[in-house]
């Protein structure tokens, strides 16, 4: 039989260890299985469909044990490995037997060998060992599979920790959960980054914008700032700070919810996987632009201890620790991590002598995790965290970003948070199906106050008290990991969060009647609900082996409550006196949310999809308005993607490219009038882009990440701007990464880092030209233990992260962060 696009070197197989055991799981990627041959005759069929296996052969190795299965077309074979209390059961499908059982004798390591016929053309080997995993590999001519028999038995093992694999194997199979079941990222129909924790190591990658600026089509605008930070993902983001967020951010499972959250510190990442598009089908909280999904490292069944120190230029410190370990051997575990940041300013008050935007910030985290049982896994998570820094959000008279690390201020900028989080989760897993329960609360409280005129003058002090709860509880059943022709998930989710805001507004100083304000205080309160009742589905057939559909659906009821709106104004002396007040102001949405896509695989190495998904945000009630600016309307959007998805030279290289158009009803703008936020209005947007990515390693320890992405985002329908691109929204994104670990230790990555221009405001007056930044980290490394120098934006590259028309006080910007540079220290045992 000739050649086809089939026959190609047999895929790598999966690997992914149990959280609570240890015992590895291999099998093929289930996007990426061989179809048989074409076929004229039934005998045909059946020759070609099948593997058949004739003899087993033993071999001892140093290792242990190599057995190879002589068979005809063995790469037709699909292998998966599973554990019993005293075997491997290694099950191989589309395969027979050329007798119905086949007997070896037990070699050293080994109790029994046994070969048998099940029914549905599958063939079981059983292999009675104290031996925990095997490794299977495929050729033409037979199935070799591979025993470790000398090595370490697992009695003290640690099951909740995957063995560190080495450099090349972590860039050959990275095993994501995007579709909250573990697969391969390469067979994931959609626009999928992920940092895995050896990147996110090398990269010293410890926040939201760091994740940013190596994802794209993702970026954060916050100039390593603490407050108000604004991001966007295929152009849609928090511009409309009012809604509900166009991004669904979890870490740990935990939905994280408003703007002040973001500028989170990051420590103990394990993993982190961004989705682009709508996402509605598979996570309980629905998401417009995509998901940002934060997993941090696990606890384990050996103690363990990880700590780094950094020090650099503006007397910048930074220290993470964590600790982890068995409380109870093989059953209970806990993890304890956590991290310290200050540093001082970049910008300088020169009126008071002092910087504007300091940091200091602490926070930690505490996991759980409890495995009665093989099927039982439950884990507890807390975290908490006190943030207490200066703003650099400023106003300057030039829009210049030369002219905004100096300005003179009579106020000290300020900005707190304190946030604690608490979720529980139960996973039981039944050879049928698995079902998994969420429960999480955090709450957050934020402070701030900033000189709203930046002058030395007695004008004008913003002020704002933002604090909120949330209660989520979500459920999913959904079919067994080994599910292979009929995959399905359904879910429901409940969430509650009560938002309020005190001394939101501004004070007027005795030199503001000058200007033309009045003297006193404006300040609103009010309290706000929010309700979202969900069900959601999904389910993905296979009718042949290169051919995947999948359909979803989510139903969600949205209640938004303003219980009550005051704005307050208060002249010197007094008497106050209200002039706006509302109560028992409600907006309702329900949706369906369809999901459609298809996915083709050629061969285990190529992958075409194609996807077609209903986008939602939620309208609302605008805790800032007036009485004719107290609701807005949803905000709903058609995606439609084409993707392409290939891997070659023996997965040195991949190459990762998405399409995308997004028709946006109802884009919700946020309208601002002079001193005050007046309006949410609605517009109609259009976004055409793309994503492409590459990894590759083309020699023994150099890798080569790039990212690019387009996005082309308009207004169609908006008054005077129509025709005029979204704010927030760069027309390109781009991240290219060097990295080489030379044998003796030595470690160098290089990375530039870049955005297409970008617009501030609505109507294109104020931008950012693209800019470019560049990232050096030089170290050695040696046992557990890296030494490492470090520079960002070597270059002091100078931009504007935020910029607003402030008239007519001037222009209220935050500045990009300077340059700097440190060394760093890192350790684990």
């Amino acid at each position: 039989m000739g050649p086809s696009v089939w026959a190609v070197p047999a895929a790598e197989p999966e690997g992914r260890m149990d959280s609570a055991k240890s015992v590895s799981t291999l099998r093929w990627p289930k996007a990426g299985r061989r179809p048989s041959q074409p076929s004229t005759t039934v005998k045909d069929w059946l020759a070609q469909a099948l593997a058949q296996i004739t003899d087993i052969q033993i071999n001892e190795t140093a290792e242990g044990i190599e057995l190879v299965l002589v068979a005809t077309n063995a790469d037709l074979a699909e292998v998966s490995t599973t554990r019993s209390s005293d075997s491997l059961i290694i099950t191989i499908d589309n395969a027979q037997l050329v007798e119905n059982t086949l007997q070896a004798n037990p070699a050293e390591g080994m109790d029994e060998i046994t070969l048998q016929s099940l029914d549905n053309n599958r063939v079981q080997l059983t292999l009675v060992t104290t031996a925990e995993t095997a490794q299977v590999s495929t050729k033409p001519d037979g199935l070799t599979v591979l025993v470790n028999t000398v090595a370490e038995q697992p009695t003290d093992s640690a099951p909740a920790r995957e063995p560190a694999a080495s450099a090349e194997e972590d860039e050959l199979e990275i095993v994501v959960t995007a579709e909250k079941t573990p697969e391969n990222v390469q067979n994931v129909p959609l626009s999928l980054t992920v940092l895995t924790e050896k990147e996110i190591e090398d990269a010293d990658i410890t926040s939201f914008e760091d994740i940013a600026e190596n994802t794209p089509n993702f970026s954060l605008f916050s100039g390593d700032g603490a407050n108000s930070p604004f991001y966007s993902i295929r152009g849609l983001g928090n511009s409309n700070f009012l809604s509900r967020d166009a991004v669904a951010f979890y870490i740990d499972d935990v939905p994280y919810d408003r703007i002040g959250f973001i500028t989170t510190d990051l420590p103990d990442i394990a993993q982190v996987e961004v989705l682009r598009g709508p996402q509605s089908t598979l996570y309980g909280r629905n998401s417009l632009s995509g998901v940002v999904n934060i997993k941090t490292r696990q606890p384990t069944n050996e103690v363990e201890v990880n700590g780094t120190a950094s020090y650099g230029n503006f007397d910048a410190v930074n220290l993470r620790a964590g600790v982890s370990g068995p409380l109870v051997k093989d059953e209970l575990f806990f993890r304890l991590s956590g991290n310290f940041l200050s540093r001082d300013g970049y910008i300088n008050n020169t009126f008071l002598d002092n910087d504007v935007d300091e940091q200091r910030n602490l926070n930690g985290r505490a996991k759980l995790l409890w495995t009665p049982a093989d099927e039982w896994e439950i884990s507890l998570n807390a975290s908490i965290e006190d943030l207490d820094s200066g703003t650099n959000l400023v106003v300057i008279d030039d829009f210049n970003p030369a002219n905004a690390f100096e300005i003179e201020s009579d106020v000290n900028n300020s900005f707190k948070r304190n946030t604690n989080t608490q979720a529980l989760k139960i996973a039981y897993t039944h050879p049928q199906f698995r079902a998994t329960s969420i429960t999480s609360r955090r709450f957050s409280k934020s402070q701030q106050r900033s000189d709203a005129d930046g002058s030395p003058l007695n004008l004008i002090v913003n002020t704002n008290d933002f604090a909120a709860t949330v209660w989520s509880q979500e459920i999913r059943f959904q079919s067994p990991e080994e599910a292979e022709t009929l995959e399905w998930l359904v879910g429901g989710y409940f969430e509650s969060s009560q938002f309020s805001n005190q001394n939101d507004g501004f004070t007027f100083g005795a030199d503001a009647g000058a200007v033309g304000f009045p003297v006193g205080t404006n300040l609103r309160s009010g309290e706000l609900d929010e309700t979202i009742l969900a069900a959601f589905a999904q389910v993905s057939y296979r009718p042949a082996p290169p051919l995947t559909l999948t359909a979803g659906l989510r139903f969600e009821s949205f209640n938004s409550t303003l219980q009550n709106l005051d704005t307050v104004f208060t002249p010197p002396g007094g008497p106050s006196f209200t002039t706006f007040s509302a109560r028992d102001v409600q907006q309702d949405t329900d949706i369906l949310l369809p999901r459609l896509v298809a996915e083709y695989r050629f061969n285990p190495d190529l992958m075409i999809y194609g996807s077609v998904t209903r986008g939602y945000r939620p309208g609302g009630v605008n805790f800032r308005g007036d009485a004719t600016t107290l609701t807005f309307n949803a905000e709903k959007s058609w995606n439609y993607e084409i993707g392409l998805k290939s891997s070659w030279l023996d997965d040195r290289l991949k190459v990762n490219l998405a399409l995308f158009h997004n028709d946006v009803n109802d884009y919700q703008v946020l309208v601002t009038d002079n001193l005050a936020v007046g309006r949410i209005d609605n517009a109609e947007v259009n976004i055409t882009g793309g994503e492409l990515e590459l990894r590759a390693t083309p020699m023994d320890g150099l890798d080569i990440i790039a990212g690019l992405g387009i996005s082309d985002a308009k207004f169609t329908e908006f008054g005077n701007f129509d025709g005029n691109r979204v704010p927030f929204a760069p027309s390109f994104t781009y991240n290219v990464a060097l990295q080489y670990r030379a044998p003796m230790g030595l470690f160098a990555r290089i990375a530039l880092q870049g955005l297409g221009t970008t617009n501030f405001t609505e109507d294109n007056t104020l931008k950012q030209n693209p800019y470019a930044t560049v990232n050096l980290r030089l170290g050695y490394e040696f046992d557990q233990t890296g030494i490492y120098v470090f520079a960002n934006n070597i270059f002091d590259t100078g931009y504007f992260a935020q910029g607003f028309d402030f008239a007519p006080i001037g222009f209220l910007v935050t500045p990009g962060a300077p340059a700097t540079f440190g060394v760093q220290v890192t350790t684990r045992f």
